[in-house]
């Protein structure tokens, strides 16, 4: 095509490409997105990162954009959300440290305070609004702790220093990492009543759970022997090593639905992107291209995995199903067809004008022989 016919192409379908487009949790071009948590009525929350590094929660609620907010301070950052609507994540205040909060639309964002520290933050909610995380202790460590509304729950550790919460399910029961008396960092579970149990590993010093589903069905992380990680799975006193069904490299796990469906994250070399990995009914499988995301948050109940994709520059918010298996085409896809078939109906259009003008395509090839 001649530079003239490109150009027009150009011209043609700029009119009708925003150049300042909202990205998917309502960030501009080159902010950030990601999505960390997303409700059975299709609520949504996570994070806007500015050019500048400025972090703003987020929730997306029927069609609208919500600004969290903060507690006085210049960030937040908001990690899960519940069917009510609950919100819960980590906010500065005016004093410039992070605290947890619980976030609904009918009250505002509320400061959960510390375990008498100078820091919290709330990492995840279950249906009944307790909300976990961890907190600056009183003597400069932090623990995991439970807030119920009412107030905040010291869990302890396992012996050591520091301790934190990453997951409650519907029974109360919390998992996460606390340190043992040697300063390793260990898995454990919590169960109201009970206390706080280590979880084994898969061989080596060093383990973090991450999920659990309300079947108590906890999965995580484990350090192996030779210094790699691979995914678990812990169930019934049992620990399932879901890395092994991965070819190769590190794998993670960071969350489980009710139907027993794992997702997380496997990492094949240090330079490569990491890859999306689903663990469903049985069957591993490691996604790439579009079906994978750079950041893989969590699953839903209805199959949809969450989490960030990276576009070259930025991180933007986005989702891919468990259940597909072909890739298909993404939205850039889309627009490349879109405007290839544009281009080639100018062409189209300018052979038409000629035929019509009398143009000899027969003379015009003689001439260049």
């Amino acid at each position: 095509m001649k530079p003239a016919s490109l150009a027009l192409a150009i011209a043609l379908v700029l009119p009708f490409a925003p150049l300042h487009a909202a990205g998917p949790m309502g960030e501009r071009r080159a902010e950030s997105s990601s999505m960390t948590g997303i409700n059975a009525a299709g609520e949504s929350v996570g994070e806007i990162k500015d050019e500048d590094g400025r972090r703003r929660a987020v929730m997306l609620s029927q069609g609208r954009h919500i600004e969290i907010g903060t507690l006085g301070g210049s960030d937040s950052t908001a990690n899960a959300i519940n069917n009510q609507g609950v919100v819960t994540g980590g906010a500065l205040t005016a004093n410039n440290a992070w605290h947890a909060f619980r976030f609904d639309e009918a009250q505002g964002i509320r400061d959960l305070g510390t375990l008498g520290g100078s820091s919290s933050v709330g990492t995840a909610l279950n249906q009944s609004g307790h909300i976990v995380g961890y907190a600056d202790t009183a003597d400069g460590n932090y623990h995991a702790f439970v807030d119920n509304g009412i107030g905040m729950l010291d869990l302890g550790t396992l012996g050591g220093k520091n301790s934190y919460a990453t997951a409650i399910n519907g029974a109360g029961y919390v998992v996460g990492a606390a340190q043992l008396p040697n300063g390793y960092r260990r898995a454990f579970l919590y169960k109201p009543g009970s206390g706080m149990i280590e979880l084994p590993t898969l061989g080596g010093r060093i383990s973090v759970a991450t999920a659990i589903n309300d079947h108590g069905v906890v999965v995580g992380a484990s350090e192996m022997p030779n210094g790699a990680w691979h995914a678990f799975m812990y169930e019934n006193g049992r620990m399932i090593d879901l890395g092994a069904m991965i070819a190769r490299g590190s794998s993670f796990a960071n969350g489980i639905n009710n139907h027993g469906d794992i997702v997380g994250t496997v990492k094949i070399k240090d330079h490569d992107a990491p890859h999306t990995f689903i663990y469903k009914n049985g069957q591993m499988q490691v996604r790439a291209a579009y079906g994978s995301l750079y950041l893989t948050r969590d699953i839903t109940e209805d199959g949809k995995v969450i989490g960030s994709s990276y576009t070259g520059h930025v991180l933007k918010s986005g989702a891919v199903d468990s259940a597909r298996t072909d890739h298909g085409l993404k939205p850039v896809d889309w627009l490349t067809l879109a405007f290839l078939s544009l281009i080639a109906a100018v062409a189209a259009f300018k052979v038409r004008d000629r035929i019509r003008k009398g143009f000899d395509f027969g003379i015009k090839m003689l001439s260049l022989a």
